[in-house]
């Protein structure tokens, strides 16, 4: 069976964002000053963003212009392929279509330097010196890594414990581009160590690395701050996924019903589902768009919509979100691009306004996707990806129950080149499902700011 493969010129790289915002029924709850708790303004943000991407933050246009230095570096690995899984539809006997789009093309192996480019691009163009971040799984910090050496910054990681213990490829990756990368919690920073003084053996989380980070650019003039998720300006940019999607589609004379996205903090899910949402509400085509989180993490199934700190420290904006609280510190499952206790802001405002759906999957039907997929299209996903891998598996496997031809696109946002542990662990039946009990997302929940 041939390979069907869908490619754009490079004339054909968007040469706008879209922004969500634009076209929302209604609008996305304010962002709040952590002190005052009044709508924040671009003179609060100012300390830890380029001014740029402030104003992208705060932005409710439509279209907002890709700069030309930041479209020759994603001419690189842009546009991505998108492939037909005939092979996987074989595999499954299902009549329904399976399309996948191909982020793990880029260098640095995921959909991370769509964003990490045009953030180092807008600091370096202000005169800034050096960016500091968090990392989870390492994906977004080897991405800022590399935008950063393009662009001459210099770039501090703050990457979660475990991770940094479970992906030392990831880490001699950052190495590689220049990066330094400090495992989080750590005694570089006060938010740090005290979270080392009440539990020297914390593992850490993505809410402690990002206190980390903001208190490193907070602090020091010549630092900013930059974000791989979240936040309404990196989703913004991600959109470049979705736009071309919707190019290559129409060359294969198809339009999908079902969108699926892994979701941590939302950007990849954001980046393939906001523009056929946003065709959906100007009055286009109906699709049905489902963000797959894992069950070890459930924000989007078990965490209220509340305003909430993106981080452990208390150092960031308040944000309405789907939260398992500021405090959480997730196990050390092996998906650690999705171990984040809040979601987008804009992602769950579209599934509280019930344009999109969400669901939680075990770990271990995770791997078992990402194998099946790996078999029959040659591919190994990051295990990120899996989960949307498995939630496509499932709607094709309703698709065969049901006897309807429906056509699935799914995001795979990067490859398993640095996560073999994570395949070589799963082989060898050492993996465990964990579900978050119930008991500790309410601990979790019970310190939620009062808004």
């Amino acid at each position: 069976m041939n390979v069907i493969k869908y490619l754009l010129s490079d004339e054909e790289l968007p040469a706008h964002w879209y922004n969500l915002a634009a076209d929302l029924p209604e609008a996305l709850p304010p962002t709040l000053h952590p002190g005052t708790r009044e709508p924040i303004t671009s003179e609060d943000l100012a300390p830890l963003f380029a001014q740029a991407l402030i104003e992208q933050e705060l932005s409710t246009e439509r279209w907002i212009e890709i700069p030309e230095e930041v479209r020759r570096v994603l001419l690189q690995w842009r546009c991505t392929p998108l492939y037909r899984a005939r092979r996987l539809e074989e595999a499954l006997d299902t009549p329904a279509k399976i399309y996948y789009k191909w982020e793990g093309v880029s260098p640095s192996g995921s959909h991370k330097p769509n964003t990490a480019v045009p953030q180092a691009f807008y600091n370096q163009r202000e005169g800034i010196r050096r960016i500091a971040t968090e990392t989870g799984a390492g994906q977004w910090g080897s991405s800022l890594a590399m935008a950063c050496s393009v662009f001459g910054l210099e770039c501090l990681v703050y990457m979660v414990k475990v991770s940094f213990n479970q992906k030392p490829y990831r880490r001699a990756l950052m190495d590689a581009y220049g990066a330094t990368c400090v495992a989080s919690p750590s005694d570089t920073t006060q938010s740090g160590r005290e979270i080392l003084r009440n539990d020297p053996d914390c593992t850490g989380s993505l809410g402690i690395a990002i206190s980390e980070a903001v208190e490193v650019a907070a602090s020091n003039d010549d630092t900013r701050y930059c974000l791989g998720s979240v936040l309404n300006h990196v989703l913004l940019h991600q959109t470049v996924i979705g736009l071309e999607c919707l190019k290559q589609l129409e060359m294969a004379g198809d339009y999908p019903d079902v969108i699926v996205g892994c979701t941590g903090g939302g950007s990849n899910y954001a980046g393939i589902c906001f523009p056929f949402l946003g065709e959906k509400l100007r009055g286009g085509r109906d699709v049905r768009l489902l963000a797959v989180e894992p069950s070890a993490c459930p924000t989007l199934t078990k965490g209220p919509l509340a305003y909430d700190y993106g981080d452990t420290a208390h150092l960031t904006p308040l944000v309405k979100m789907h939260t398992l609280g500021s405090g959480f510190v997730p196990a050390g499952f092996h998906s650690g691009g999705l171990r984040y206790h809040g979601m987008a802001p804009m992602v769950s405002h579209v599934i509280n306004l019930g344009l999109s759906q969400a669901l939680a999957i075990n770990q271990l039907e995770c791997f078992d996707a990402g194998i099946r997929f790996a078999r029959a299209e040659g591919i190994i996903p990051a295990p990120e990806a899996t989960h949307a891998v498995a939630a496509a598996i499932q709607e094709a496997e309703r698709c065969k129950r049901e006897d309807r031809r429906e056509t699935i696109l799914v995001n795979l946002c990067g490859h398993g080149h640095f996560d073999m542990q994570a395949y070589i662990d799963y082989q060898a039946g050492k993996l465990k499902d964990y579900a978050y009990p119930d008991e500790e997302i309410a601990l979790a929940l019970s310190g939620l700011p009062s808004v």
